[in-house]
């Protein structure tokens, strides 16, 4: 399938799910700028707690739709769990402050405190994104840039979860609050379930690099995600090397390790349609960078003056070697 293909049709949701450093943060923002570029109004969201969004696009972002500089119709913001917890806490136990005695308030405020709290809260805010067409009107698109599959698996997991609770619960209370003031969410819940399963509205993008346990796990995500009913998925394969030099035998051999790990790629992961994203010379960060990730310049990118902050030209794996030697830093 061609990057040109997977723009132009993205659904107004799309998702991006992996094994942690395989580059979701990375395609997420190239998407984004992508999609901004085309002249799409895009709202790129992370949902997970060690975000890097700031770095990769060059901008402080906060809970709140940031503009991207350099990048027209592009806002972001991170979910910040711990943050979303604290604003919940104050809006259920501000209310009764100089109602109700100091050590009820307490009580209150220690219940309000888990981790419980802090993941259902995390999730009330990205509801709102998902279920509630008012909190993101004007917007064109919705992606989200997740933590590592586990996490991001709990998060999809957590709409039906949620709602089970609120029906068979008979206590009354939760890790939020009396249930009463829940009810109200179980239609935000309910809409946010009928989003993520409507193919026509969202898409679940698989990242995964040419290596065995990374497109093993993309294969396990892939099957859970379907057993919950979420379909639509996309395969993002990310860092593909191709020998430029047939002569040099460590690009020779780094692009075998790749086409052995596709050669037994999962048949469910094989069947569905995948860009390949060939190794940057460059790293993925900033507007410029992101922008020609999806713009077929990765690997025909001129080598910029030095005040430039666009990508470096490409050599064989050997030159790049010398040219950081020569430079005297590495890692």
């Amino acid at each position: 399938m061609n990057t040109g293909s997977f723009l132009e049709g993205a659904t107004r949701v799309l998702f991006f799910t992996g094994k942690g450093g395989v580059g979701k943060t990375s395609l997420a923002c190239a998407t984004a700028v992508s999609l901004a570029w085309r002249g799409r109004k895009v709202l790129l969201v992370s949902t997970d707690p060690a975000s890097n969004l700031d770095e990769v696009l060059g901008v402080q972002l906060s809970g709140r739709p940031t503009a991207v500089p350099s990048a027209e119709g592009l806002f972001a913001l991170n979910i910040d769990p711990e943050a979303a917890a604290a604003a919940y806490r104050e809006r259920v136990v501000g209310p009764y402050r100089g109602l109700l005695p100091e050590a009820a308030l307490i009580s209150m405020e220690e219940q309000l405190s888990g981790a419980c709290t802090v993941e259902i809260a995390a999730f009330d805010e990205f509801t709102k994104l998902l279920g509630d067409p008012e909190a993101t009107a004007g917007f064109d698109h919705i992606i989200f840039d997740t933590a590592p599959t586990g996490h991001t698996l709990r998060l999809l997991k957590l709409p039906a979860a949620w709602t089970g609770f609120i029906e068979t619960n008979t206590t009354g209370t939760s890790c939020l609050g009396p249930l009463a003031g829940l009810q109200a969410q179980k239609a935000l819940y309910d809409a946010s379930l009928r989003t993520l399963a409507d193919p026509e509205a969202t898409t679940l993008v698989l990242v995964s690099r040419p290596e065995k346990s990374a497109l093993a796990e993309a294969e396990r995500t892939r099957q859970e995600l379907a057993g919950m009913g979420l379909g639509n998925p996309y395969l993002l394969l990310n860092g593909v090397f191709t020998a430029r030099d047939s002569g040099d035998p460590a690009a020779v051999a780094l692009e075998a390790l790749g086409r052995q790990a596709l050669a037994v790629t999962p048949a469910g992961l094989a069947a569905l349609p995948r860009i390949d994203v060939p190794l940057l010379p460059y790293p993925p960060m900033g507007i410029p960078n992101l922008r020609s990730v999806f713009a077929g310049q990765a690997l025909r990118q001129a080598a910029p003056e030095p005040e430039s902050d666009g990508p470096p030209a490409s050599g064989t794996l050997a030159e790049l070697v010398d040219e950081i030697e020569k430079a005297g830093r590495g890692g």
